[in-house]
């Protein structure tokens, strides 16, 4: 009789020490008893190709892909979700049995469902979103803020053109702000964003106004370390609903790992706990 096999997934990256995935995943595969393992593993960018392609002959049901190669790696997979093609990355692959690679991206999803669970009252359709920064992050956030219906997004990043594309990729509700003047911009603003790395502990300073902003609007930022950033910190002092970024982390990985191992886990404190230890 055929030992049945061990289900492996990983996260991929380039460095990967710092990853706290293997964390996470682990938390989950021992609430929900399952023999499985997921593991970090660290791939330069000229091996990346070969690794994913072999992986399904491995054993592995998937993989989570982060920095350097969430855009790289589109090239190796079979199919593209049509979000992964829409926001032009991809963080998470799933081997079928046929060894067909599929990739997506739920850092969006993660986001929509961290903002949900973190301010119950939240609705996209409240009011326009204003987004700080134009990167990979940000794509995937605007693609998912108007999935859910917000009514106009405004994009502000220090580099006026990266912020264009948006509006060339995303249509007519994509408004750009200038940089400098984000903070006048927060008058009507019923969600604020920062998607850059700024406040990041290493990181400089973010440096906007926040008196425009009304005490209503919902504040949130996708960096957790610090898990308040001076950004959360003065939304809540002026009364407004925040929540960290630690969560978006979380709610992005529940897609795959309910593809890789056949359970749908929960984001609960207990998880936030295990993996800010």
């Amino acid at each position: 009789m055929t030992a049945p096999l061990i289900p492996l997934a990983a996260v991929i990256g380039h460095p990967i020490a710092h990853s706290r995935s293997p964390r996470l995943h682990g938390y989950w595969l021992r609430e929900h008893s399952i023999d499985g393992y997921y593991i970090p593993m660290n791939v330069a960018p000229e091996d990346l190709g070969l690794v994913v392609r072999t992986m399904p002959k491995m054993g592995y049901v998937g993989a989570n892909i982060t920095i350097p190669h969430k855009e790289t790696v589109m090239e190796f997979v079979d199919v593209l979700t049509d979000r992964a093609k829409a926001i032009g990355a991809v963080n998470t692959l799933v081997f079928s049995k046929e060894d067909t690679i599929v990739g997506d991206n739920t850092d969006g999803y993660g986001f929509i469902e961290n903002l949900r669970q973190g301010a119950p009252d939240w609705d996209a359709k409240d009011g326009p979103v204003m987004v700080l920064g134009a990167g990979g992050a940000a794509r995937s956030i605007v693609f998912s803020l108007l999935e859910a219906g917000s009514p106009k997004v405004l994009i502000s990043n220090r580099t006026r053109a990266r912020a264009e594309v948006f509006r060339a990729d995303f249509g007519e509700k994509i408004e750009i702000v200038d940089w400098e003047a984000a903070g006048e911009g927060l008058g009507d603003v019923a969600t604020l964003v920062n998607t850059t790395s700024l406040g990041m502990v290493g990181h400089a300073p973010l440096e906007i106004s926040l008196d425009a902003l009304s005490s209503d609007a919902t504040v949130t930022d996708i960096v957790y370390n610090p898990l308040e950033t001076d950004l959360l910190r003065a939304a809540r002092d002026k009364g407004c609903v925040t929540v960290d970024g630690l969560g978006m982390l979380l709610h992005q990985a529940v897609p795959g790992f309910e593809a890789w191992f056949g359970e749908r886990p929960l984001v609960d404190d207990g998880l936030r706990n295990e993996v800010l230890r």
